[in-house]
């Protein structure tokens, strides 16, 4: 029992308190908003805030536990990684397997309240596996050469089209493609295959447009952001309700559980509310102030990411931080920029803030691996 004690007392001294708090403000700050997002429409249901109270407690125990690991050392079994990932997302087409919103993103028993999103566990094994792609890349070989880029991109395309195919699921794949970009770009890729990859799925993107080759959901997704009075009963139906939460907050909002569409009973008045638009339900009961806290924590958390990649004791590891401060820059542009009407709805949640159990678990693990190598840039003596 003693050794146990000294052993957990170890885990808490060595891990990055500041992080910690960090996290769990925003976890707090967006369980508070859950509340009010569900008040009224669930009857004042605490279901939701109890769950994202549990992933809270279950992810500050995955950061502590991950604190302690050393990635390069996971990361030598690239082979059980890599087929847990593609192993992970393939339950997506077993009975497991649950649809909701014409995705097939999650897994879950029955009616038990609990359910996993693969992507979002794997996002984490597949940052600490490019990571060491890359570096094994850069020391063997010459990462300006077009040969030595073909390996990486072809791992994170083939990640992409897998979730994405069995899924539909486009917004979660994206954070894939965004981290590796960063990833790329800070191990050193040459940039003129970043320019000319990029550069070739923007204009792709813009000649299926142009060739009405982009039909369907996303065509109609897209085109109410370029045009707001397209289909605003249908498609922009979302966004369009968003814009006005927001707008009515102004500067310091209508008020906690007192914001006209967040207290609403009709689920439609503000759809998603507790998830994709939870910013929206700040932005109309705390307004500008409150939407702007969100941003600062979040921004702080994504500093303290790249600080730690700065103070990385090995190249793999900064490798590591960046890609998870980009999981989180992409995921809180993604997120706000829908709720302001910039963006087209992509269902990728804010990060800490939405409602969403694993999400919380992943977040806080993925976050207990960037710890882990804070401590581990310290001087031996210094962790002793």
């Amino acid at each position: 029992m003693g050794r146990l004690r000294e052993l957990l007392h170890d885990m808490v001294r060595q891990a990055d308190l500041v992080l910690l708090a960090l996290c769990s403000l925003a976890t707090l700050y967006g369980m508070v908003l859950i509340l009010s997002a569900t008040h009224t429409v669930y009857n004042g249901s605490l279901r939701r805030v109890f769950v994202q109270g549990l992933g809270w407690m279950i992810g500050i125990a995955a950061y502590f536990f991950l604190s302690s690991l050393d990635v390069a050392e996971l990361s030598k079994r690239w082979k059980w990684l890599f087929g847990f990932n593609v192993g992970f997302i393939l339950l997506l087409l077993t009975p497991l397997g649950l649809t909701r919103n014409n995705n097939r993103a999650w897994l879950g028993i029955g009616d038990f309240p609990l359910t996993v999103q693969p992507a979002e566990v794997v996002k984490i094994t597949f940052i600490l596996l490019l990571a060491r792609q890359m570096v094994e890349l850069r020391e063997t070989r010459d990462l300006k050469r077009f040969t030595n880029v073909v390996q990486p991109t072809a791992h994170v395309l083939f990640m992409f089209v897998l979730y994405y195919l069995i899924s539909g699921d486009a917004g979660s794949g994206l954070v894939y493609l965004f981290v590796f970009i960063c990833m790329a770009f800070a191990a050193g890729f040459a940039a003129r295959w970043m320019v000319l990859g990029v550069g070739g799925a923007v204009g792709g993107l813009v000649a299926a447009w142009h060739l009405d080759l982009l039909r369907g959901d996303w065509y109609k997704r897209i085109m109410v952001v370029l045009d707001h009075s397209f289909d605003p009963q249908g498609k922009g139906w979302q966004q369009t309700r968003g814009m006005l939460a927001l707008g009515a907050g102004k500067l310091t909002g209508q008020g906690l559980f007192h914001g006209m569409l967040t207290q609403s009973r009709y689920r439609t008045s503000l759809p998603e509310r507790q998830t994709d638009f939870i910013f929206c339900v700040a932005g109309e009961e705390l307004g500008f102030v409150g939407c702007l806290l969100i941003l600062l924590i979040l921004f702080a958390i994504v500093v303290r990411c790249l600080v730690v990649a700065h103070e990385a004791a090995t190249q793999m590891e900064a490798l590591v931080c960046v890609g998870m401060a980009a999981m989180l820059v992409f995921q809180t542009v993604a997120n706000v920029g829908m709720c302001l009407f910039l963006l087209p709805v992509v269902g990728l949640t804010l990060p800490f803030f939405s409602y969403g159990g694993s999400s919380i678990v992943t977040l806080f693990a993925a976050m207990g691996i960037v710890s882990g190598i804070k401590k581990r840039s310290r001087p031996e003596w210094l962790n002793n």
